[in-house]
């Protein structure tokens, strides 16, 4: 059946186990992100078996399905007030940076008799979560420390995912520092540094040393193989865990340009077209619904997308000659486009 997603379990291992190898070396762990997979079973026995120090994901419904297995979990998008009951039961750690859910947190880890671990985020400049005023912070801190079922763990930052701010020795050179004053003003240890994700490990893989970082959250290093910033291939790693195919619906020679006047598509976007005459369009069983269209990229060179509706992908076919309907075609997939097909349940995946 199609479209279908093979992945590739032996090079997901192998991608993981390269990686924990690297950084074990600089002291650090990892925390493998299992949420662009929705912490499939087999996928997440895959990095267990590569060694990963924790299993980690921004959803208590998949924190859920991971209660079982043998390692810490961590919840790394700040709780909901509606869901501390699940935070508690299902997430060692969690991420935050407001002292009243972290209070919630306090209240409810007491009532299930648990002391809940939490690291808090610092603002380094990407402008998502985390404390921005060290003033706040401290005060906070001081606080956390009076709870006596919340136990600071440590501390950790975002980069890149919003506002594409690259990670360096000197913005988490201030994480650092943070915690060390953290440690002087408090007199206690703050045992867990997490900086950043798959964008500060190619960092430290281009050699860079960050002192006193010791933890990292990685989920498309590792299963794309590739680094977050500028999208290139990371030196041994596998860029071949995931692939995606589908079948030809549709196949005839058209105009390139649309015939009548253009308005807003289905998605309340203004197309563009490039006139280039008579082309053909092949037409595939997958749309916006499924994938991303921008991060799916043909094997075939002779194929290029055009776009897609909520159904359809439209396809140039340069060679009208090598494909017929029924025909499947390969693709690549970027991050953006794994996650939309990992999460659609129109798109059959098959484990190997």
């Amino acid at each position: 059946m199609y479209p279908k997603l093979v992945v590739s379990l032996k090079d997901i291992e192998k991608n993981a186990k390269f990686i924990v190898k690297k950084l074990k070396k600089e002291n650090i762990s990892v925390s493998a992100v299992t949420k662009v997979f929705l912490a499939n079973e087999e996928m997440v026995n895959a990095l267990i078996k590569a060694g990963v120090s924790f299993l980690a994901d921004s959803r208590i419904h998949n924190l859920k399905k991971l209660n079982k297995m043998p390692l810490e979990k961590w919840l790394i998008r700040m709780p909901m007030k509606c869901e501390i009951n699940e935070v508690i039961k299902y997430a060692n750690v969690s991420l935050n940076s407001e002292i009243e859910t972290i209070s919630l947190l306090n209240d409810e880890a007491k009532r299930q008799n648990k002391i809940h671990r939490i690291i808090l985020m610092i603002d380094l400049g990407d402008l998502r979560e985390g404390y921005f005023e060290k003033d706040e912070l401290f005060c906070d801190v001081e606080k956390i420390l009076e709870m006596k079922n919340i136990s600071l763990y440590g501390i950790g930052t975002n980069l890149t995912c919003y506002g594409g701010v690259l990670p360096s020795s000197e913005n988490l050179g201030k994480l650092v520092k943070i915690k060390e004053e953290i440690q002087d003003k408090f007199n206690i240890n703050i045992e867990i540094v997490s900086g950043g994700n798959s964008s500060t490990y190619t960092l430290i893989d281009k050699g860079e040393k960050i002192e006193g970082i010791n933890n990292l959250r990685l989920g498309e290093v590792i299963m794309l193989g590739k680094e977050t910033s500028y999208q290139q291939s990371v030196k041994g790693l596998s860029q071949n865990a995931f692939k995606l195919y589908t079948q030809i619906i549709e196949l005839k020679d058209k105009p390139s340009v649309p015939i009548g006047k253009i308005n807003k598509d289905a998605f309340g976007n203004t197309p563009t077209f490039e006139d280039k005459g008579t082309i053909t369009r092949a037409i595939l069983a997958m749309g916006r619904q499924d994938i991303d269209p921008d991060g799916i990229t043909p094997i075939d060179s002779d194929i290029s997308v055009l776009g897609a509706s909520s159904d359809h992908t439209i396809l140039e076919a340069k060679n009208k000659h090598k494909y017929k309907v029924g025909d499947v075609v390969e693709f690549n997939l970027n991050y953006s486009a794994l996650l939309k097909a990992m999460n659609s349940e129109y798109i059959k995946k098959e484990y190997r």
